[in-house]
C-alpha cells in the first residue's frame, strides 16, 4: 500500500483504512429487488442472470449462516430430484448482509465439490447503514459437477470484537432450469475438475513470481476440448497493485515497489500454456470507503474469472499419461489468492483419440519495459514512471475424433500499459495513475462443417487521480476520483458468415474529498458522488442500467438507454 510523505495524514493508502474504520456499516439480507431512489443500501446496474422460460428447482445450500470468524461454514448438496439433469440453465444465487457498526471489506468464498461457484468481497456498513446484497453467477457450464451430491463449504472470514462489531449473514442457493419437451441441452463441459487449496476448495496464496498452485490429473482419453477458468485476487500488500512502481523509486514516491505489472500465467507440464490478465479489482473499503457508498467498484461484490482456452492441448491432455496444470502471477509481491477450474469436452462418440501440439510461440515470461522521469528541485519531487507490456502468441493444435479431424488456432495479442505521475512536496502529494489492458484474441476451428471463427477483444481501463493537501494550519484534504471500467467484444461466424455478437461495457465512476484535522483525524467530507453505467447487448437483445448517487444515497436509476426504442 502507498504510504504518503505528507504529514499528519502520509498514508492514504495503508492507514486510510485506520483512519476511516469509524465508517464500516452493515447489510440485511433480503430477496433481489431494484434500488431505491433515496436510499443508501448497496446498489449495482449489474443484471440478474437470464432465465429460460418453464420450470425450476431450488436447492438451498445454506440459510442465514452468520459470519464473526474465520472458520469455514461446511454444508451438503444434494442434486434435486424433481429436476433432474440435463438442465437447460443453472443459477447461483446468495444474498448476504452486514449489521451496522464498524467492519472491514471480507473475501467470500463458496465451493462446492472443491471448486469455487462464488469468489467476491462484502460491502463496508457504517453506524447507520446496514446495506445488503444480492449475487447471481450462471453455474450452467459446471452442470457436470452438480449431477451428484457434493460437499461443500462457504468461507468468510470476518473479525467480531469491541472494535469491529459489523456481523456479516448470508444465504445461498442453486436454481435449476429443466429443459423444455424436445429442447436440446446446452453444450457443457463433461468434466469440471478444481484447482484449490484441498478436496473442499480454498484458496492458495501466490506470494512471488516463482510461487504456483499446480494440480496433476490423469484425464479421460478423449478430450476434444477444454478450457480453464481462472481466478487471481490482489490481498495485502497487493491489494493496489496498480499504484505500484519500480523499486528504486518506491521509497522516494511512498509507494509499494515490483512495478505496477502484474499477470497470471498458466503452464502445462511445465511450459507456457496461457496467459491470464488480472483485472484491478477495488474493494469497498479502498482507498476512501466512501467512494463506494452506495455504488460498489467493477465486480466487486462478484468477480467474473477470465476463462482461458486450453483446447490446443487437447490431444495431449488425452494421451493416458499424468499432467500438471499450473497457474502463478508474475510481478506478485505478498499476494494473489489464486483458484482454477480445469473444464473439458469430452468426444462421446470415441474412448481414445489422438492429436498434437502444432505451434506455441508463447513465451515463457513477460518482458515488461519500465521507464522513469522524475526530476527534483527545491525539495519537490515530479514527473512519472511507466511500465509496459506486450505480448503477441500462437497456439495450435489438433484432434482425431469420432466426428473427423478438428484443428484449433488460436491467435493473441496481450498489451498492458501504467503510467503514474506524481508531484510530491511538503505540502502536495499527487498521483494519477492511468492504466489499460487490452487482450485480443481470434480462435479459429476447423471442423467437417468448415470454419469456424471467434474474436474477442477485452479491455480493462482505469484511471485513478489522487491528491492529498496539506493546509498551513495543519489540516488537510484527501481527493479521489476513478474511472474503473470493464468492456468486452465478441462475435462468431461459419464460413465467413457472421453467427452471433456481443457486447458489454461496465463503467463505474466514484469521487470524493477526505477532510481530516491537523491531528491527522477524520473531520468529514465533501463531494461525494458516484455512477455506474451497464450496457448489454447480443443477439438476443440488449439491457442498459445507468445509476447514480450523492452524500451517500442513490440519486438516480435510469434503464433502457442505448437500447432500441428504449428498452431494457
Amino acid at each position: 500500500m502507498s504510504q504518503f510523505k505528507i504529514p499528519p495524514a502520509r498514508r492514504p493508502w495503508a492507514a486510510l483504512a485506520a483512519a476511516l474504520l469509524a465508517l464500516a456499516s452493515s447489510l440485511a439480507s433480503g430477496a433481489p429487488a431494484d434500488p431505491q431512489l433515496g436510499s443508501p443500501n448497496t446498489a449495482v446496474a449489474d443484471p440478474p442472470v437470464p432465465r429460460p422460460a418453464g420450470r425450476s428447482c431450488s436447492v438451498t445450500l445454506f440459510t442465514d449462516l452468520t459470519f464473526a470468524d474465520f472458520s469455514p461454514k461446511p454444508f451438503t448438496y444434494t442434486p434435486p430430484a424433481s429436476c433432474p439433469g440435463p438442465w437447460a440453465k443453472v443459477v447461483f444465487e446468495a444474498d448476504f448482509s452486514v449489521t451496522a457498526g464498524r467492519q472491514f471489506d471480507r473475501t467470500a468464498n463458496i465451493w462446492i465439490g472443491g471448486a469455487s461457484v462464488y469468489f467476491g468481497t462484502t460491502a463496508e456498513p457504517s453506524s447507520t447503514v446496514s446495506p445488503d446484497w444480492h449475487v447471481e453467477r450462471d453455474l450452467t457450464d459446471y452442470s457436470a459437477l452438480l449431477t451428484a451430491p457434493q460437499s461443500g463449504q462457504a468461507i468468510l472470514g470476518n473479525l467480531v470484537n469491541t472494535t469491529y462489531t459489523g456481523v456479516i449473514h448470508g444465504s445461498a442457493r442453486l436454481q435449476f432450469y429443466a429443459l423444455r419437451p424436445r429442447a436440446v441441452p446446452p453444450r457443457v463441459p463433461d468434466v469440471v475438475l478444481p484447482l484449490s487449496n484441498g478436496v473442499d476448495g480454498g484458496t492458495v496464496d501466490l506470494v512471488t513470481t516463482s510461487t504456483t498452485l499446480a494440480r496433476t490429473f490423469t484425464l479421460p482419453t478423449n478430450v476434444e476440448a477444454a478450457a480453464l477458468d481462472v481466478y487471481v485476487q490482489s490481498q495485502s500488500t497487493d491489494e493496489f497493485w496498480y499504484a505500484c512502481v519500480p523499486d528504486d523509486v518506491a521509497d522516494q514516491l511512498f509507494s509499494c515497489p515490483g512495478t505496477a505489472f502484474r499477470e497470471a500465467q498458466i503452464a502445462l507440464d511445465g511450459q507456457p500454456a496461457g496467459i491470464a490478465p488480472v483485472y484491478p479489482w477495488i474493494f469497498t473499503g479502498g482507498i476512501d470507503p466512501y467512494l463506494w457508498r452506495p455504488i460498489p467498484g467493477v465486480q466487486t461484490l462478484s468477480f467474473v474469472p477470465y476463462r482461458a482456452d486450453l483446447t490446443p492441448f487437447a490431444g495431449v491432455l488425452s494421451d493416458g499419461a499424468p499432467h500438471e496444470i499450473a497457474l502463478s502471477v508474475f510481478g506478485a509481491h505478498n499476494f494473489f489468492s489464486g483458484t482454477a477450474a480445469l473444464l473439458l469436452y469430452l468426444d462421446h462418440g470415441s474412448t481414445q483419440i489422438t492429436g498434437g501440439v502444432l505451434s506455441n510461440t508463447l513465451s515463457a515470461a513477460p518482458d515488461p519495459q519500465v521507464e522513469e522521469n522524475l526530476t527534483t528541485t527545491d525539495g519537490v519531487t515530479s514527473g512519472t514512471v511507466a511500465v509496459r507490456s506486450g505480448r503477441d502468441a500462437v497456439l495450435a493444435g489438433y484432434v482425431n475424433t469420432s466426428h473427423g479431424r478438428v484443428g484449433t488456432r488460436i491467435t493473441q495479442r496481450v498489451e498492458f500499459s501504467n503510467s503514474q505521475r506524481f508531484t510530491i512536496s511538503d505540502t502536495e502529494y499527487t498521483q494519477d495513475i492511468l492504466q489499460h489492458t487490452r487482450v485480443q484474441t481470434t480462435t479459429s476451428t476447423h471442423d467437417r462443417q468448415g470454419l469456424h471463427t471467434r474474436s474477442e477483444e477485452l479491455s480493462f481501463p482505469l484511471k485513478l487521480d489522487l491528491s492529498q493537501l496539506l493546509n498551513p494550519d495543519g489540516t488537510s484534504s484527501l481527493t479521489t476520483t476513478i474511472r474503473q471500467g470493464y468492456e468486452s467484444r465478441e462475435r462468431t461466424a461459419l464460413n465467413g458468415m457472421p453467427l452471433t455478437f456481443r457486447e458489454l461495457s461496465n463503467l463505474v465512476t466514484p469521487t470524493d474529498t477526505l477532510l481530516f484535522n491537523a491531528a491527522g483525524g477524520l473531520a468529514g467530507r465533501q463531494d461525494q458522488a458516484s455512477a455506474q453505467r451497464y450496457f448489454a447487448r447480443d443477439s438476443q437483445g440488449c439491457y442498459s442500467r445507468s445509476i447514480a448517487a450523492a452524500g451517500g444515497v442513490l440519486t438516480v436509476l435510469q434503464d433502457g438507454g442505448g437500447c432500441p426504442h428504449g428498452h431494457p
